[in-house]
């Protein structure tokens, strides 16, 4: 893309932006494996609860910049069922977070038309965090600039198995007959059936691995690995990997030119 800046001059985000929606296609849906905020706070000689407070600020930046480059769908890897087995001080410290952030953020995605949804099993959250969340769903249901979509309680097996389960019951009661079964049927019994499967898969902290998170989503996911610690990653980190997404070449399994 042309333009009249040298290419010493700074550019704005706005033309950070406009550049890369001009160089390619922007993901439909990012999924992000949030991964390093203990080890940021090591680093830092802080309390893990410190290192999860500044990724709500990662969170916050993600999700104004995803908004603005017209990306459809964030899901953000929240909080596994894995999770729960951690010691109980960081749980009730990251719940009391959760909750805290959701009261201060409803409003602000309610103004951005951003619209809140959630997957996972959220009844294990404590009453307090349920019921925040609930209300804020709620509140920007009608939303349609972006879905900004919590994995919290989740875990990518779980998720199959409770889709095997209501299906073979529809089949059982004769709503389903098998030879109906294909992927789009099944699709429909995940909790992600309302969304496209992800078009780019960010992970920071330097991990190559999914950790059990949208084990049938990911089959054609790109993937982007960044050794940045989750409250280090910001617009800026966004940028490169979407560009490094653009730079790609999407085949789904068939052969170049077809």
């Amino acid at each position: 893309m042309t333009t009249s800046l040298s290419s010493t001059e700074p550019r704005t985000d706005e033309e950070i932006q406009a550049e890369l929606k001009a160089s390619g296609e922007i993901p439909r849906h990012i999924a992000i494996i949030m991964d390093g905020n203990g080890r940021w706070a090591r680093k830092h000689g802080k309390r893990r609860v410190a290192g999860h407070r500044q990724g709500v600020e990662s969170v916050r930046d993600i999700t104004e910049a995803c908004a603005q480059l017209g990306v459809e769908y964030l899901t953000l890897y929240t909080f596994s069922t894995e999770n729960w087995q951690r010691p109980k001080e960081e749980v009730s410290a990251l719940m009391q977070l959760l909750v805290h952030t959701i009261r201060r953020e409803a409003r602000t995605l309610q103004k951005n038309n951003i619209r809140l949804t959630v997957i996972g099993e959220v009844t294990r959250l404590p009453e307090v965090c349920y019921r925040e969340l609930m209300e804020a769903i709620h509140l920007t249901r009608n939303n349609t600039r972006m879905t900004l979509n919590l994995a919290l309680s989740y875990s990518g097996r779980q998720e199959i198995l409770y889709a095997v389960r209501s299906l073979a019951e529809d089949v059982r009661a004769g709503r389903v007959a098998p030879e109906q079964i294909d992927e789009h049927l099944f699709e429909q019994y995940l909790f992600t059936k309302d969304m496209p499967d992800p078009d780019l898969l960010i992970r920071t902290s330097g991990e190559y691995r999914i950790s059990n998170f949208l084990l049938w989503q990911l089959a054609y996911t790109e993937i982007y690995i960044t050794e940045q610690y989750w409250p280090e990653f910001r617009r800026n980190e966004l940028y490169e990997a979407i560009r490094d997404y653009q730079r790609r070449e999407r085949r789904f399994g068939r052969v170049t030119g077809e």
